[in-house]
């Protein structure tokens, strides 16, 4: 995933996952840094999650955050954008956005790779969900390790083997203080369901989950199962902000700010 030396930047959400990670790297001697993304979700959410995450730089030295604030940075918050570009999902927009911004961070501070909190429990559900739509650019692009190319920095997930209460455990023993509250948003996701199914299905068979994950990532090795799909992306850089996209022009982040600017 990335060497002694090399310079990390995580993804940290303000929960025990994001948390959880950093807290690993730092302990085992990495060159960790933090990027927290304020969305603006209302009900206090992100203004608590940014709190927790900021709490938790201020009491480990040597622990750099950086804050983003959509809002500031580009003139609205994701709730905001939500409510305007009506037929988009609240949830579709928060990754296209962070996904930018990550990337963005990373290419910009010389980082060798983004580092993300997911755990098995979150792969699973992804993966389920990708498997029953048969969305083969997604399961290209599933893995614990997507290397870097020109203008997109290496992606890594060293979480994907703990389960979801094994960093709960792992937080509540380090005394890690995180946010417990899902963000209000995720209400109804369809990732929530797959989870309970899988939980279902580990209950009646152990061990079902790392099965299914473990044994999605060795046909991907052994058989190429989805690598070519990846392989053969068209990718060149956008006309507004040069980073990496397929589509032709302006990337999708840069023709959504390119709407706003334009109401």
């Amino acid at each position: 995933m990335f060497g002694p030396d090399e310079r990390i930047l995580v993804a940290v959400s303000g929960g025990k996952d994001s948390l959880t990670l950093w807290d690993v790297l730092l302990a085992l001697g990495y060159h960790a840094d933090g990027l927290y993304i304020n969305l603006g979700i209302g009900n206090g959410y992100s203004a608590e999650s940014e709190a927790k995450a900021r709490a938790f730089a201020d009491a480990r030295p040597g622990a750099n955050l950086r804050v983003v604030d959509v809002a500031a940075e580009y003139g609205a918050s994701i709730p905001e954008l939500a409510r305007r570009r009506k037929g988009r999902k609240t949830c579709s927009l928060c990754g296209l956005v962070k996904r930018h911004i990550m990337n963005q961070a990373a290419c910009e501070g010389g980082y060798a790779a983004i580092a993300t909190g997911h755990n098995l429990d979150d792969e699973d559900a992804v993966l389920l969900q990708n498997a029953l739509r048969w969305s083969v650019p997604y399961l290209a692009r599933q893995a614990p390790v997507l290397p870097g190319e020109p203008g997109l920095a290496r992606k890594v997930k060293p979480l994907v083997r703990l389960r979801e209460r094994e960093t709960a455990a792992y937080a509540l023993l380090r005394g890690i203080d995180y946010i417990y509250d899902e963000c209000p948003h995720a209400e109804g996701a369809t990732t929530l369901l797959y989870k309970e199914v899988l939980n279902q299905l580990e209950a009646r068979s152990h061990g079902t989950k790392e099965m299914f994950y473990l044994s999605f990532l060795e046909a991907r090795e052994q058989y190429g199962l989805f690598r070519a799909e990846r392989e053969a992306l068209d990718m060149h850089p956008c006309e507004r902000c040069g980073q990496p996209t397929t589509a032709p022009g302006l990337c999708a982040f840069c023709r959504l700010w390119a709407a706003e600017e334009g109401r």
